[in-house]
């Protein structure tokens, strides 16, 4: 019966714009006592969030390796990561379809035998060690610098945090410990000679952990039209301008890269809830920025339905159409885009049909599972539902003129106004900010939501809504930052589209 060696290792990857200035760190951790053994932090350049959790990935698994050179297959590594993509794609359940993650995924896969690795997903929260380390080095590289372990206060997360969910305590005979840890920084030192990833270094004072015996594998686990001669909130038909398009990124070379000039503000975090004091964004020049990953949400209108060519109002109050031909169309195009970038890691939808038929197209091609938000549906338009703009003027002209003149106005019959719509979306806002951040998220939702999701970024007022086009599966970018600011990066593109 052969004597396994555990160790866990936990794994995180950021970028600052996604993509943007990126980097990783690692922690190989003593499952017994929570202490980490050895860290690995590097920036990379301009990546995806997606590549740098590779990177870390692999620079852990390195690491681990390292520490017990002799072990072979009686060591027994445990991942703790928080991107699902990865401990899913690593697992084998999900396939890997990016061109740029194969080759990444390969390389990890390469490093031990695959039954001596085992994957378990955990939150946020619990990865804060690493997230601190990727940080780090995201800073350094900012700084024009390099990463040492000596400056680093990762490790200040606690150990208790690690072992509740770590594999089991593991015994050895006495004296392995020093052992081992000498073994350690004398692999650690010679790989660092050869060829082994910039940015590793054991803990001062590391201990491996002691082998246990017989141990066994670890388990692992709408709304306003563009101009008010249409129907502000009937479905416009797509006949956009060109935009520019998001384009992926080949991931960094192994080394470092250039130092790059740090964004105004970063990392998120929620935003005000109330509408109006959500719209207005706070100036991050005059003290220090917050230079941490936002969140993201790229905002893709739902494809057509039979009304949107017709210019009919639909809303949350209707008959909830499905996606025509041209629709799907529409949505296999977008998420043949989003497969192509990479950079989406997880998606949450309206509820309404022709949402969730657009977000399982995206879904089904990126591997992700669709999350519901009821804050993200159409506007609810009452007795305009179907109607088209000349024919809501002519049956209801003073709702109307009204509706039009001012944000607290209903549509006839029951229907939301502007105002509460804002707050409704707003609040959407603020769960999915604080529930993902630092990651991006696709939102696929109406014109009415989007548009108020940009102007309150912009901090415009409510009748900017009326001064947008959004085409049907457009694709939107608002980024939102701990700091307070929003930024918004895209609007109406529909460049994947032709």
């Amino acid at each position: 019966m052969s004597v396994a060696r555990q160790v866990v290792v936990e794994a995180d990857g950021g970028s600052r714009g996604n993509p943007g200035p990126a980097g990783y760190g690692a922690v190989v951790i003593d499952p017994a006592t929570g202490e980490p053994l050895a860290e690995a932090a590097e920036y990379i350049g301009v990546a995806t969030n997606n590549v740098a959790e590779y990177r870390g990935l692999i620079a852990g698994l390195t690491a681990a390796k390292a520490l017990f050179p002799d072990a072979g297959e009686a060591l027994r590594v445990h991942v703790r990561m928080d991107s699902k993509l990865v401990v899913e794609q690593m697992s084998g359940r999900w396939k890997i379809k990016h061109p740029d993650m194969k080759p990444l995924a390969a390389r990890a896969a390469a490093i031990l035998p695959p039954s001596s690795v085992t994957y378990e997903w955990i939150p946020r929260a619990q990865n804060k060690h690493a997230d601190r380390l990727a940080n780090e080095a995201m800073d350094a590289g900012r700084d024009g610098r390099t990463w040492e372990a000596s400056a680093s206060t990762a490790a200040l997360d606690t150990p208790s945090a690690r072992t509740a969910s770590a594999p089991p305590p593991v015994q050895g005979p006495p004296g392995d410990q020093a052992a081992g840890a000498a073994r350690a920084r004398a692999a650690l030192a010679a790989a660092r000679g050869a060829a082994a990833p910039e940015g590793l270094f054991p803990m001062p004072g590391a201990q491996e952990p002691e082998p246990p015996v017989e141990a066994a594998p670890v388990t692992g686990a709408a709304a306003p039209a563009a101009e008010p001669s249409v129907a502000p909130g009937a479905e416009p038909s797509a006949a956009p301008a060109p935009e520019p398009s998001e384009a992926p990124v080949a991931p960094a070379p192994d080394s470092s890269a250039a130092p790059v000039a740090p964004a105004p503000d970063s990392s998120a975090a929620p935003v005000a809830s109330a509408p109006e004091s959500a719209a207005t964004p706070q100036t991050g020049w005059g003290s220090a920025p917050d230079l941490r990953a936002p969140a993201t949400l790229v905002l893709l209108r739902h494809g057509e339905t039979a009304l949107t060519p017709q210019k009919r109002f639909s809303g949350s109050g209707g008959t909830d159409p499905e996606l025509s031909a041209t629709g799907r169309d529409q949505a296999e195009r977008a998420a043949a885009h989003f497969a192509a970038l990479g950079t989406v890691q997880e998606i949450v939808s309206s509820p309404l049909r022709r949402c969730r038929e657009t977000a399982a197209a995206v879904a089904a091609r990126l591997g992700l599972d669709v999350h519901v938000d009821e804050g993200l549906r159409e506007t609810d338009f009452g007795a305009w539902e179907g109607l088209t703009f000349g024919e809501v003027r002519e049956r209801h002209g003073d709702d109307l003129t009204a509706w039009l003149a001012s944000p607290d106005a209903a549509p006839t019959g029951g229907g939301e106004s502007f105002a509460e719509v804002a707050g409704r979306v707003a609040a959407a806002r603020d769960r999915i900010v604080a529930r993902y951040a630092g990651r991006t998220v696709l939102l696929v939702t109406h014109v009415t939501p989007i548009k108020t999701l940009v102007r309150l970024a912009l901090g415009a007022p409510p009748e900017a809504l009326f001064r947008m086009e959004l085409s049907a599966a457009s694709i939107s970018t608002v980024a939102y930052y701990g700091d307070g600011n929003a930024s918004v990066r895209l609007l109406n593109d529909t460049s994947h589209l032709r």
